[in-house]
């Protein structure tokens, strides 16, 4: 199978890109740049459980992000990250709409805020649920997506970890379990689907998103004093790296991109 020189690059003209997340924050601002570049993107959105397809207001809300975005021919697809065979269709529609695949980013996530001491909060339900999401739900997208982006011979998965995943800080402590795990799948993934994949983990600190369910401005005010950068992260910010992951930094597989300020230090 043939693969490419990997060298340097400006453009993605003809080229496709598929976002777990599209429509989330970061999602969507890597949409938004790599778009800018001349990418189609194929935006994974959750769809309201119910709905039916057409008028489902997720749907409705994802066509106008898609729409909005520069350039021509995005498209949405529908997927529940914790679902195979969702994950097995939306696959497969994307095959049928854009007909390969050359970058997989993985920005769907959730969590929630509970204190590293309160372990009477860490439910076992809530542990499972986490990974479900934020790990098992990754590795599923992977799974799903990898023969479209190997039969390229340059694809890329770029998976958005967070610098929770070796400062053991974040949101809660099975979310940090997730995102190191992530990390080392990314560098086990790395390796064996090299050369016609590489694999990179963007590894954000604070971001500016409401990501994190009631964490106030004051938060986001008392981070950015204690950044040697001296503010929180943007979506943009984490969706530059992904950017230079595609374009200018194609000798790189394996490893992490931190993007956080400073923060870990």
């Amino acid at each position: 199978m043939e693969h490419a020189e990997f060298k340097p690059m400006q453009s993605l003209a003809g080229r496709h890109v598929v976002i777990a997340g599209g429509t989330g924050a970061i999602g969507l601002a890597t949409a938004a740049r790599l778009a800018q570049l001349g990418a189609r993107c194929a935006l994974l959105y959750l769809p309201t459980p119910g709905q039916p397809l057409l008028s489902d207001p997720a749907r409705l809300k994802a066509a106008e992000q898609a729409a909005a975005l520069p350039g021509h021919g995005h498209v949405v697809v529908p997927a529940q990250i914790t679902s195979q065979a969702s994950l097995r269709e939306a696959s497969e529609e994307v095959k049928a709409l854009l007909g390969s695949v050359h970058v997989l980013v993985n920005s769907a996530g959730y969590t929630r805020a509970v204190p590293t001491a309160d372990l009477e909060s860490l439910s076992d339900e809530f542990i499972d649920e986490m990974l479900q999401v934020n790990f098992r739900g990754v590795v599923a997208t992977i799974r799903a997506f990898v023969p479209l982006l190997q039969a390229t011979g340059d694809g890329l998965i770029v998976n958005i970890s967070s610098i929770a995943a070796f400062t053991g800080v974040g949101s809660n402590l099975a979310y940090v379990a997730a995102k190191a795990g992530i990390d080392v799948v990314g560098d086990a993934l790395a390796r064996a689907l090299a050369p016609q994949i590489r694999v990179v983990s963007v590894s954000p600190g604070v971001i500016d998103t409401g990501f994190v369910p009631g964490r106030a401005d004051d938060f986001n005010r008392k981070a950015s004093a204690s950044l040697p950068l001296r503010r929180v992260g943007t979506a943009d910010d984490v969706a530059a790296a992904v950017e230079a992951c595609a374009t200018t930094l194609r000798y790189t597989t394996g490893g992490r991109i931190v993007v956080d300020g400073g923060r870990h230090l």
